[in-house]
């Protein structure tokens, strides 16, 4: 069965699997219940860009499966998340099914340095490649508990940590709002595909794919994804929903 071909399956899995497990938090950062499966293309439905060449992806860029996510840095659900997804490429990732790509979605007026720590990550991607940008995330998320903010006096050594050699440069492309406006149409791509709140992940399985619940904990991550890939495998019926 090819990744095309589970357009029904991911349907039914996400109602039956993700909205009974739907997570609600208070304040602006939560994202509002999953909404239904979309189509590409659907009148009035929001715009969810296709992985791109230029995405920061953690896996194998063919994955039949990819978790693509807004994300904030100071957002403490997305803290979470990120080490539930972390806990998820562990498992899956090795096998080439499952991929995860990180977008931008810093929230301002909830974290006011979030953005420019988004800025501070281009900047390593771009002087350190795609693995120390995913290193630079692990120690922005890994370095505080989910309710602290990132100490901005430490972004210079997560970056040489990463793998920047020359912390001068990297100061300089941070300073030089260089990526403002990458991350200000990541914000405008975001909020096309619909996202209230953050963290927004959404499950694509070729051209189809659907919006989770937020910061969604790893086990309702893993019974997806199983349910998905058994599908895939052709060994077992999509769930029904009652």
């Amino acid at each position: 069965m090819n990744k095309d071909s589970i357009a029904v399956p991911i349907a039914i899995v996400v109602a039956a699997l993700l909205i009974a497990a739907a997570i609600y938090f208070g304040g602006s950062n939560t994202p509002a219940a999953p909404t239904a499966p979309i189509a590409p293309g659907t009148p009035g439905e929001p715009v969810i860009k296709q992985v791109q060449e230029d995405d920061h992806l953690r896996g194998s860029p063919t994955a039949p499966i990819v978790i693509v996510e807004y994300s904030d840095f100071d957002c403490p659900y997305c803290n979470q998340f990120h080490q539930t997804m972390n806990k998820i490429m562990e498992e899956y990732g090795p096998s080439g099914k499952v991929a995860w790509v990180f977008r931008h979605f810093p929230i301002k007026s909830l974290h006011p340095n979030a953005p420019k720590i988004a800025e501070a990550s281009e900047c390593v991607a771009e002087l350190g490649g795609n693995a120390s940008f995913w290193k630079f995330n692990d120690l922005v998320f890994g370095s505080k508990t989910p309710q602290e903010f990132t100490d901005m006096t430490k972004l210079s050594g997560y970056a040489s940590e990463s793998g920047v050699a020359d912390i001068s440069v990297f100061e300089k492309c941070l300073s030089s709002g260089k990526y403002t406006n990458k991350i200000n149409a990541s914000i405008d791509e975001a909020n096309k595909a619909g996202a209230k709140g953050t963290p927004y992940p959404i499950v694509m399985t070729g051209d189809q794919m659907a919006p989770l619940a937020g910061a969604l904990p790893y086990a309702d991550m893993k019974a997806m994804l199983d349910n998905l890939i058994a599908q895939m495998d052709g060994k077992a019926p999509a769930p029904q929903v009652q």
